[in-house]
């Protein structure tokens, strides 16, 4: 029999979905149980006003709308067991709630990223792999119903007039939403999850993304206010491992952070967060990168922390880091330290086409001080594969030295990437203004070598 005991909003726990969907009847994917299911939906819409149960808390209306559902249930001449009623009574919950068939997804913490792709197809990612699920929508009729429920929460539409929309969950989890003429197939829906379990610098290292003297560095380097740009692709653990590095912020300070979508999660006590906005309907109303990062200037902060770079703030960004606003992060879309100064050229020359790129450069070079490279492997895990300084300039080029790396040796058996961290034995040229704070690091931390 499968597990009936719920939490105290009256909702199966996250455990007890997982359990449920293994042990789920075949009956439940034939036609006629979807059938079904949408007809309960139906009649518990015309039986019940959610407008008025708006107002009374979440937890006693679900609790009683499970009780106006089981009755339903008990009403329609189909036979189902008791492993049934419950699987239909959730399942018409979680529509009328949450999110319909993607309910269950949303309350595994397992799971970091949902792509819906079309009513037939649904993928998950938990560590760092893809897994196709057993997960349907009726129709793309039924999908677009979901999606509209996801925008219309955070003010926003999607029609064939604006087929492509971003938006945001409750948790904070980021949504893209692409409905035809755009997708060809069908709808398509992607939920970056927002995880809630902050990781902690020893977390990182326990899992090897990184070695503890490459941390020891990173938290010098923080504490003794140097600029830091943390580059990767897509999903390598940019955001993860800045939220790690903001742990060594001292509390004292000021920090102003600026993203397109709030997921960072500070523990400082001073922390102030500032988040774009997309435009209204009528395509005003939007508030740039650019100009929270200009106007943060004006409200003292220690530090600058901007969840991505990614176009024309890039100059100011780096303008900040130039005039005092020692400390700052920040992330980039980049594949090694070298793109990532490429790409900082464009962006910048986005912002002012007129600046010449010799002094481009050279802003960069002063602004920047290490580039910390990350990336997810073949098998999924996530390494920061280059610990790099950035040194100055030699004529027109940017000078970069790295001072950790890692060196991919092979894959198991199993499909595991076999490699091993190597510090280039090199002491960077920011030592002295560690030394400056106060802070000495161990002299065999740039000589390490660590398997993993």
């Amino acid at each position: 029999m499968m597990p009936t005991s719920e939490n105290r909003s009256g909702r199966l726990t996250w455990e007890q979905r997982l359990i449920r969907n293994a042990q789920r009847p075949a009956t439940t994917l034939r036609p006629e149980y979807q059938e079904l299911k949408f007809t309960l939906h139906r009649k518990l819409l015309d039986k019940i006003n959610l407008e008025a149960l708006a107002t009374i808390d979440n937890q006693r209306v679900r609790a009683e709308v499970r009780q106006v559902l089981m009755v339903l249930i008990n009403e329609e001449p189909t036979l189902l067991s008791a492993a049934e009623k419950q699987q239909i009574c959730e399942e018409v919950l979680d529509e009328v709630f949450g999110l319909g068939p993607l309910e269950p997804l949303l309350q595994d913490p397992t799971i970091s990223d949902i792509l819906v792709n079309t009513h037939k197809q649904v993928y998950v990612e938990r560590r760092g792999v893809l897994e196709l699920t057993d997960v349907r929508f009726r129709d793309d009729q039924h999908l677009l119903r979901i999606i509209d429920k996801i925008v219309s929460q955070v003010g926003r539409r999607i029609d064939e007039s604006n087929p492509m929309v971003d938006a945001r969950l409750p948790d904070g989890s980021r949504v893209n939403a692409v409905i035809p003429p755009l997708a060809v197939d069908g709808p398509l829906l992607s939920i970056r999850r927002f995880m809630t379990d902050k990781l902690m610098p020893a977390d990182l290292v326990e899992r090897k993304t990184l070695t503890q003297g490459m941390m020891e560095l990173l938290e010098a380097a923080v504490k003794a206010r140097l600029n830091i740009i943390i580059s990767g692709g897509t999903g390598a653990g940019k955001t993860t491992l800045l939220n790690a590095l903001s742990f060594f912020i001292s509390p004292r300070e000021r920090i102003i952070t600026i993203e397109d979508a709030a997921e960072l999660q500070l523990k400082q006590p001073h922390v102030v967060r500032l988040e774009t906005r997309p435009p209204n309907i009528e395509g005003k109303g939007a508030v740039r990168q650019r100009e929270l990062l200009i106007n943060s200037l004006r409200m003292r902060p220690d530090r600058i922390i901007v969840g991505e770079v990614r176009g024309e703030e890039a100059l100011d960004m780096l303008q900040a880091m130039n005039t005092g606003h020692d400390g700052s992060l920040t992330t980039i879309h980049a594949n090694s330290p070298r793109d990532a100064i490429s790409r900082l050229e464009v962006m910048v020359a986005l912002a002012n086409s007129n600046m010449h790129l010799h002094s481009i450069r050279q802003q960069i070079a002063s602004a920047v001080d290490i580039i910390v490279q990350a990336a997810r492997l073949s098998d999924g895990s996530r390494r920061v594969t280059a610990i790099t300084e950035v040194t100055g300039m030699e004529g027109d080029v940017v000078t970069l030295q790295d001072i950790f790396v890692f060196e991919k040796l092979g894959v198991s058996p199993e499909g595991k990437v076999i490699g091993r961290f190597v510090a280039t034995g090199i002491r960077p040229k920011f030592y002295e203004r560690l030394l400056a704070s106060g802070i000495r690091l161990r002299p065999s931390l740039f000589d390490e070598v660590v398997e993993v």
